[in-house]
C-alpha cells in the first residue's frame, strides 16, 4: 500500500513511524545506489577515453600517490584497503607502464617508497579533468533549484561517512604512513 505523505502520524504508534522512516531511509539509499553507478560510470568513461589499459583501481592507486606522495607500499596499501602483495602487484604494472617510481627508502631498506612519474601525474590530471568536466555537464543540466539543494546534500551524506569518506589523505594521515621524502 502506498505511503501517504499528507495523513498525519499516529504518535501512539510508533512501528508506523519507523516504518515510514524505513520506507524514506530506503528511497534514499537507492537514489544514492544509482548516483553512485552513475559516478562510476563517468569515472570509467573518463579513463578509458584517456588510457583504455587502465583499471580503476589503479587509476585510485595513482591518484593516492598524486594525493599523498612519496608513499610507502605499506600505507598505500592500507590506503586502498588491499593486502600488501596486491598493492605490489598493482605497483609493478604502474611502473611498468612508467607512471609510477619504486625505490627503496634510503633510511629504511625494507621499506619501498612510491612516486608518480611525470607520466602518472600528467594521466592523472587528465583523467580527472576529464571526469570533471563530465560531471560538470551534467550538473549544468539540472534546474539551479536541484543545484542548490544538492551541494548540502552530497555535503551532508560525506560528513556522515565520517571515517568512511573517500580523501586518501586522511586515512594516509590516521594511520602514520606520512614520510619525509628519502628520495629527494
Amino acid at each position: 500500500m502506498p505511503h501517504d505523505e499528507t495523513a498525519p502520524r499516529d504518535s501512539a504508534h510508533p512501528a508506523a513511524e519507523l516504518t515510514d522512516l524505513d520506507q524514506e531511509a530506503e528511497e534514499v539509499t537507492v537514489a544514492v545506489m544509482a548516483a553512485s553507478r552513475l559516478l562510476v560510470a563517468v569515472s570509467a568513461r573518463s579513463l578509458a577515453s584517456i588510457d583504455d589499459s587502465m583499471t580503476l583501481p589503479q587509476l585510485r592507486a595513482l591518484v593516492v600517490l598524486e594525493s599523498c606522495e612519496p608513499l610507502k607500499l605499506a600505507a598505500m596499501a592500507a590506503t586502498l584497503g588491499v593486502n600488501p602483495s596486491t598493492a605490489m602487484r598493482m605497483v609493478v604494472r604502474l611502473e611498468a607502464a612508467g607512471l609510477v617510481d619504486r625505490r627503496p627508502n634510503p633510511d629504511n631498506r625494507r621499506e619501498v617508497v612510491l612516486r608518480l612519474t611525470e607520466e602518472g601525474r600528467a594521466l592523472v590530471e587528465r583523467v580527472l579533468a576529464h571526469r570533471r568536466g563530465r560531471i560538470r555537464a551534467l550538473v549544468c543540466r539540472l534546474p539551479a533549484a536541484q543545484r542548490a539543494v544538492l551541494v548540502p546534500a552530497l555535503r551532508a551524506l560525506t560528513h556522515a561517512a565520517g571515517e568512511l569518506a573517500v580523501d586518501p589523505f586522511d586515512e594516509v594521515r590516521r594511520i602514520g604512513a606520512l614520510v619525509e621524502d628519502p628520495l629527494a
